[in-house]
């Protein structure tokens, strides 16, 4: 496609670019997930001991954090196109050297750059909200982010029935085909999106700190959603260990198919972007916190062995995932509706606080669950989104 401007698609993004645009960010933040239900063979194939088997995820994770500080405020001054598809080509040299390396170094070095390169992800939602329009900017970004959602869902049940048919080396090599084949289709179809700024890139990273000091939608829609993505990530790091217990005695394909069930919750990030385009994103903001809160009370409600308790689980799973993925939606939708200059900084500081405060809940969780069990991880899990609640009871209308 020929070198194409906003101007292109006259008042607002065409749905087939829309739907493109939500593939590419499920694809591309799927291999942040990928290793984590493969830590243990992983580990054992590369030498890596038991002790530090958690670096496989952990220097994924911080790789994303840092590509979220440093290289998604680029997109601010960068041509949009470019940055993305350089993104995806470094991501895919990474993913190929992650499936053949046989040395831990080499190996951990690929994960790092895989987080790194993954931020692709972040460039593109902004770029969305860019293409569209005022009143339709909310749907644009619900319906792109819900394939940003079901990339994280469905990538810990794919990479592990992946690895249960051909090894856990396939899920890495069939993700850098993928994600070569998305380069390729991206500097095609994408329109050129060059900002009008023209701040040096230190002087770009020094206005991130200016820009979370005085924008406090910012630091309160990251406050809310650090908190509920906590929950999230305690919730999908311990509930694994509950199945497969003495209590419930799932095999890991039954534990796939259980986390298959969370896809369906991706359904309220569209739901929550029209709700948003209505004005009615603070009080869909409180019902989505509140459904974080319930989904987490259930099961501490009612635990059991029985069908009921795998029942319970499933619902809430569902809520969860429902609960996290409206409320960020409805946050990207508050922050992308700022000045188009800075939008890839706020989503890069957005995306880097909540993600924190998800490694937190993993950490916090796996703790609590080997400490206490899974009533102990669940009580901690509560407290993040309560915490948010109450938050939330201070914002002015």
């Amino acid at each position: 496609m020929p070198n194409i401007t906003k101007q292109t698609f006259e008042k607002n993004i065409p749905s087939w670019l829309t739907f493109l645009l939500a593939t590419a960010c499920g694809i591309i933040v799927a291999n942040l997930y990928y290793a984590q239900p493969l830590v243990g063979v992983i580990s054992s194939s590369i030498g890596l001991s038991a002790n530090s088997s958690g670096f496989i995820v952990t220097l994924t994770q911080i790789g994303y954090v840092v590509g979220l500080l440093f290289i998604v405020p680029l997109g601010d001054i960068l041509e949009n196109r470019k940055l993305v598809v350089s993104s995806l080509l470094i991501t895919a040299v990474a993913l190929i050297i992650t499936a053949l390396s046989k040395q831990t170094w080499l190996f951990l070095a690929a994960s790092f750059v895989i987080g790194l390169g993954s931020v692709a992800t972040q460039v593109l939602v902004p770029f969305a909200s860019y293409l569209a329009s005022d009143s339709s900017r909310g749907r644009v970004v619900g319906n792109v982010m819900s394939g940003l959602l079901l990339g994280i869902m469905l990538s810990r049940p794919l990479s592990s029935l992946v690895a249960d048919f051909f090894g856990w080396h396939a899920i890495f090599i069939l993700s850098a085909i993928a994600i070569i084949i998305l380069a390729i289709v991206l500097a095609k179809v994408l329109p050129t999106r060059k900002p009008s700024t023209d701040t040096h890139y230190l002087a770009l990273l020094y206005s991130m700190w200016h820009l979370l000091r005085t924008t406090p939608i910012l630091r309160r829609r990251a406050a809310y959603h650090a908190c509920v993505f906590a929950s999230f990530s305690l919730f999908w790091t311990t509930v694994p260990q509950l199945l497969t217990s003495s209590m419930f005695h799932f095999s890991q394909k039954e534990v796939a198919l259980f986390a298959l069930v969370g896809v369906a919750g991706a359904v309220a990030a569209p739901i929550a972007g029209r709700i948003a385009d209505r004005g009615f994103t603070r009080p869909a903001t409180g019902i989505a916190l509140l459904t974080v809160v319930i989904s987490l009370l259930l099961p501490l409600i009612i635990q059991t062995s029985s069908p009921i308790g795998i029942a319970v689980l499933v619902v809430s799973s569902l809520l969860l995932d429902a609960g996290v993925s409206a409320n960020l939606v409805l946050g990207q939708r508050e922050i992308f509706s700022l000045s188009p200059e800075i939008r890839s900084r706020l989503n890069g500081l957005f995306m880097a606080i909540f993600f924190f405060g998800g490694a937190i809940g993993s950490a916090i969780g796996g703790w609590a669950y080997a400490e206490g069990g899974w009533s102990t991880a669940l009580w901690v899990g509560i407290t993040f989104p309560i915490i948010s609640l109450l938050y939330f009871t201070t914002e002015k209308k």
